[in-house]
C-alpha cells in the first residue's frame, strides 16, 4: 500500500466538522464538507494507484514533528537505530524527527551529520534532521563546525549538546552569535554541572526519604536565567530542552514579555510524572532532568496550555535492558517516548481540557516545525496544495501500554502497564501511508 493518491473520507481535521481529503501525489488536492445528514463512508483501499480509506470521524492533523529524539546511531546500536526509531516515530504520528548529536562518534562534523541523515533518507519512513553538537565532542570547551554542519547535505540549523549543557558563558555566547549567520538556534540542555554532582533525582522530601542525592530546581533555572540574557545580548536564538521546574516556567515567561527570542518544550514524562515515582527505587522512572513535585507538574501543564512552553518534545532516549536494569546509582537516565507521547498529551492535556486538537497540533508539529527551520514542509495546514504529511487519530481508543509490542528496539518506557488514551490510526509522509490501520505498512 505504497501509492501516494487516495481519498480519506470522513475525518475532522483538527477535531471539527467532517471532511473528505483527496490526495493526489502526496499533495492535499481537494477538500469537501461532508454532509451531516447524509454522511458517507469511504471503502477500503481496493487499488494500487487510488484506493479510499473511511476516516470513521477520526481527527486528522498535521504530521508530528519531534525536536527532541535520541536515536543513537551511529555508535549505540544496541539501544536503537535510526530504523527502529523512524518506525517508532512513524507510529506514534511522527513526520519528521531531530536526531540529537551524542551518538558516538558525536555528531560535531559534517561527515557524521550526513551519515545520520543518509540512514534516514534509506528508511525513509520519516524525515530524519540531524542536530549538530555545538562543542568538539559535547566537552563545552570548543565550538564544532557549526558553518560546515549547516551547509553540509545534512543542512543543520539546530544545534545541541544534549545530555551535556554548554556550562561556560563564553562559549555559549559565542555559539548563539555563531548561528545567527545561517538562521541557526541554540537547544541547550540547562543543568548547571557544579550544582548536580552526584544528584540521583529531585531534590525535594522524596529524594531526603529515600536517601538518594537531590538534584536542585535552580541548577536548571540558574542556566535558563542566564541564557535568556546571553540571546537578548546578541539578538540570536535560544531553545530551552525539556523545562521541568516551576521556576524555568516563570523565567522563560519573562523572557518572552521582554521580547527576548526564546522558545522552549517540555517531555509528556514531565507532564505525567513526579518524582512520587521513584519510591520503589525502580531505575525506569531515573531521567535527566529529574522527575519533579506535582506543584512543578502544575506549572508545566498551565504553560504549554498558555503558550509560555512551545512544544512537546519526547526526549526519546532508549536504552539497553542492562543500563536500566540494575541499581538506580548506576542506571543510565532516560526514556522511551516516541510512541506514547500522543497519547500522554491527551490524557495530561486534552482530555482536562486545556488544550484543544488544534492546539495539540500547534505545540506537536506546527510549532516544532517552524523552531527546527523545517516549515517549508513539515507542520503545514491542512489545506489544498499543501504536503500530505498527516496523522489520524482515533482519540476515544484506549490501548495498554506493552513494551514488547513497540517498534523501538529498547523497553524502558515508564508506561509499562498504563491504560493511555488515543491511538494513531494512520501516518502519511508525503501522502505515503507508513502507517496503517496502527501498524507500519512501509517497513524499507
Amino acid at each position: 500500500m505504497r501509492s501516494n493518491s487516495f481519498r480519506l473520507a470522513n475525518v475532522r481535521p483538527y477535531g471539527v466538522e467532517p471532511v473528505d481529503i483527496t490526495v493526489t501525489n502526496g499533495v492535499i488536492s481537494n477538500i469537501t464538507p461532508v454532509s451531516q445528514e447524509t454522511g458517507h463512508p469511504g471503502e477500503l483501499p481496493s487499488d494500487d494507484e487510488f484506493w479510499e480509506l473511511d476516516g470513521k470521524d477520526h481527527i486528522l492533523l498535521p504530521g508530528f514533528v519531534d525536536l527532541h529524539t535520541h536515536l543513537r546511531e551511529p555508535g549505540r546500536e544496541d539501544a536503537e537505530t535510526v530504523l527502529s526509531g523512524s518506525k517508532a516515530a512513524a507510529l506514534g504520528g511522527y513526520t519528521a524527527v531531530f536526531a540529537m548529536a551524542n551518538t558516538n562518534p558525536v555528531a560535531d562534523t559534517a561527515g557524521v551529520v550526513e551519515q545520520v541523515w543518509r540512514l534516514g533518507q534509506n528508511a525513509a519512513l520519516v524525515d530524519v534532521h540531524p542536530v549538530g553538537a555545538v562543542t568538539v565532542g559535547l566537552r563545552g570547551e570548543q565550538l564544532a563546525e557549526l558553518g560546515a554542519m549547516a551547509n553540509s547535505r545534512a543542512k543543520v540549523r539546530v544545534f545541541s549538546d544534549d545530555g551535556h549543557c554548554v556550562s561556560d558563558s563564553v562559549v555559549m555566547r559565542r555559539a548563539l552569535e555563531y548561528v545567527k549567520a545561517f538562521d541557526g538556534v541554540i537547544a541547550q540542555h540547562a543543568q548547571e554541572p557544579s550544582l548536580t554532582v552526584g544528584a540521583q533525582m529531585n531534590e525535594g522530601v522524596v529524594s531526603s526519604e529515600l536517601g538518594l542525592a537531590g538534584w536542585p530546581a535552580v541548577a536548571e533555572e540558574s542556566i535558563i536565567a542566564r541564557d535568556v540574557l546571553l540571546a537578548e545580548h546578541v539578538g540570536s536564538c535560544l531553545h530551552v530542552l525539556h523545562v521541568s521546574t516551576r521556576g524555568s516556567v516563570e523565567i522563560i515567561r519573562w523572557a518572552k514579555q521582554r521580547g527576548i527570542n526564546v522558545t522552549a518544550e517540555v517531555t509528556p514524562h514531565h507532564l505525567a510524572l513526579t518524582d512520587e515515582s521513584a519510591r520503589g527505587y525502580n531505575p525506569i522512572f531515573k531521567v535527566n532532568p529529574p522527575l519533579r513535585t506535582a506543584d512543578d507538574v502544575r506549572a508545566l501543564r498551565e504553560g504549554l496550555a498558555d503558550g509560555t512552553i512551545d512544544t512537546v518534545g519526547t526526549d526519546h532516549a532508549p536504552h539497553p535492558v542492562e543500563d536500566k536494569d540494575c541499581e538506580w546509582a548506576y542506571a543510565a537516565f532516560g526514556m522511551t517516548g516516541l510512541e506514547t507521547a500522543l497519547s500522554v498529551v491527551v490524557k495530561t492535556m486534552v482530555e482536562p481540557g486545556l488544550l484543544t486538537w488544534a492546539d495539540v497540533a500547534r505545540v506537536m508539529s506546527v510549532t516544532p516545525a517552524r523552531i527546527g527551520r523545517i516549515s517549508h514542509e513539515q507542520g503545514r495546514p491542512i489545506a489544498v496544495g499543501e504536503p500530505a504529511n498527516l496523522v489520524l487519530v482515533d482519540p476515544d481508543a484506549k490501548r495498554m501500554i506493552d513494551p514488547r509490542a513497540q517498534a523501538t528496539a529498547s523497553s524502558n518506557t515508564p508506561f509499562v502497564g498504563t491504560e493511555l488514551p488515543g491511538k494513531v490510526v494512520a501516518t502519511f509522509l508525503r501522502g505515503t501511508p507508513v502507517v496503517f490501520d496502527g501498524v507500519l505498512s512501509a517497513t524499507s
